[in-house]
């Protein structure tokens, strides 16, 4: 909606991003891989918080048991509840599982935030890093003892508000507030 009406809403269409957590995280990663690829619209960024991006479950901290917050078989769950018949094939599209993409050139810059103790942690450094080497801007932030959701489960706690200082600024930085 954003793109075909954004002249009567006074957006500038050409600062439209994407953001998602945990599962949408993963979400707006792949709609920014579909983007790209089907050449439509453009994604200006992507801010991507704690995403679920890989359903191989191949990194070390995937495989960990006993994470305060969405263990390792509720990722199982969330996985094959998600790509159903797809689950456990190598066939699993990048738009379903953005860390199975192979080529990650031409996407928007990225924000990737994790704490230390979630299961997802391993797979978003991975991503980024894969940015980056892809010459995409992927700024990287992994919270020190923070879980899977701690955004939301102790929004008063400083490391949530370190994580929100630095959201707020790099979507500043991407927006061009002060232009």
């Amino acid at each position: 909606m954003g793109h075909d009406h954004a002249d009567e809403l006074g957006i500038d269409s050409d600062r439209i991003g994407v953001m998602g957590v945990s599962a949408g995280g993963g979400l707006a990663a792949a709609l920014c891989l579909l983007a790209r690829d089907r050449g439509e619209m453009s994604v200006a960024f992507q801010l991507l918080d704690s995403p679920m991006l890989d359903d191989r479950q191949l990194t070390p901290s995937s495989r960990q048991d006993g994470l305060p917050v969405w263990s390792r078989s509720s990722n199982t769950f969330g996985w094959r509840s998600y790509l159903g018949d797809l689950y456990g094939r190598d066939d699993v599209p990048p738009t379903a599982a953005p860390a199975r993409a192979t080529d990650l050139m031409g996407l928007p810059p990225a924000f990737v935030s994790v704490g230390a103790v979630d299961g997802f942690r391993d797979e978003d450094v991975d991503y980024a890093l894969h940015l980056n080497r892809a010459g995409v801007a992927a700024e990287l932030h992994v919270y020190p003892g923070a879980c899977h959701g701690f955004f939301h489960l102790a929004p008063d706690a400083p490391v949530t508000q370190q994580c929100k200082r630095n959201m707020e600024d790099w979507l500043r930085r991407q927006l061009g507030a002060g232009r």
